[in-house]
């Protein structure tokens, strides 16, 4: 390049910032990428690391003290974003026995699946549920919420929220409530009983676009993976895979978030696959491995492991694996901007 036309295109950029300017040719290639390239990278969480410095936070702080006492995963490339990946946050959450975790309500959607203990509960919009491991329960948008833990032993679940996706919009609105316990008032299983059995109430009040069906119990989930298996040929690529559902709609469970639990059965040596939602995956059941970006990843139960967008994506599992994941599919569905590939290799 002419040394001249060089130094006076660096004098043009030095003379528009002042007007707050910028040359777009000099962006476009980052601004418009030929594919993702995401700034965060596969990682994972070993649960029994982890739970000693839970139940430190437990001794310190308490639930009431703490609003919600949890360990914030965070993506090694994104510190202090409190992100997981660019549009998901995540993190381990601890009630101890005896606990309760007050009431309070937000714009952001929340889901929480139980990775440790039983016999806490959630009360999501008046009625409760009791967790069980394996459970995925949602807290739509805006619905009062709160938690507690009348049982004998400390319980731990996976809270997943579109907190950077509501950042990224300034869209974030958040509300404490008069008492710590919001008043019940429907009894427990209603929820179920009305949507959860292929039926819905003739005059259904149910308004909103999350689902009605705010507990998912995993019994119930993984009794139909066993059929899946017994009666489905294996896919390559995901082995038996099943997405929560929205019973009214048969969309997701929530407009920003989509939630998914797969079997992969003893003996699986998945094909390679992409996807443009960067997921964020939970260990069920089994050890296993999960090779992400041609990195290998070994997991055991109550892992968490997150895998960027468009990144190559196999499972290996020398046992019977069952695996919890959540993205922000919804959102790229709803913009007609997801993409899959699934590879011979």
């Amino acid at each position: 390049m002419n040394n001249d036309i060089q130094a006076a295109r660096k004098q043009l950029y030095h003379d528009m910032q002042t007007m707050h300017l910028a040359p777009l040719w000099e962006s476009l290639h980052n601004l418009v990428p030929r594919q993702p390239t995401p700034p965060y990278q596969a990682a994972l969480w070993r649960f029994d690391q982890i739970l000693p410095h839970l139940m430190r936070a437990g001794d310190l702080i308490t639930a009431e003290e703490a609003v919600r006492r949890v360990l914030v995963l965070e993506n090694p490339s994104l510190p202090g974003n409190s992100s997981i990946t660019q549009s998901l946050y995540a993190g381990l959450q601890l009630i101890l026995p005896g606990e309760v975790a007050p009431a309070h309500r937000h714009t952001q959607a929340a889901l929480r699946f139980i990775v440790h203990g039983k016999g806490a509960y959630t009360a999501v919009d008046g009625e409760r549920t009791t967790m069980h491991p394996g459970d995925f329960i949602i807290t739509p948008s805006w619905t009062w919420h709160d938690h507690g833990n009348p049982g004998d032993q400390p319980v731990v679940w996976l809270d997943g929220l579109d907190i950077p996706m509501l950042r990224f919009f300034d869209g974030g609105f958040a509300e404490n409530g008069d008492e710590a316990m919001q008043q019940v008032a429907r009894p427990e299983g209603y929820s179920a009983a009305a949507y959860g059995n292929n039926l819905a109430p003739v005059r259904n009040l149910h308004s909103g676009r999350s689902s009605p069906l705010f507990s998912y119990p995993y019994a119930r989930t993984r009794e139909t993976l066993e059929s899946v298996r017994r009666s489905a040929a294996l896919d390559q690529w995901q082995g038996h895979k099943l997405r929560f559902v929205n019973p009214l709609t048969g969309g997701s469970p929530m407009p920003t978030i989509g939630a998914c639990m797969q079997l992969l059965p003893a003996g699986f040596k998945g094909l390679p696959q992409r996807s443009t939602d960067g997921t964020v995956y939970s260990v069920v059941e089994g050890c296993g491995s999960a090779i992400i970006g041609g990195q290998r990843f070994n997991f055991t139960p109550c892992d968490t492991f997150v895998v960027p967008s468009w990144a190559t994506l196999s499972f290996e599992a020398p046992e019977d694996v069952v695996l919890f994941s959540f993205s922000d599919r919804p959102v790229q569905e709803a913009m007609g901007i997801h993409r899959e590939a699934f590879l011979s290799q």
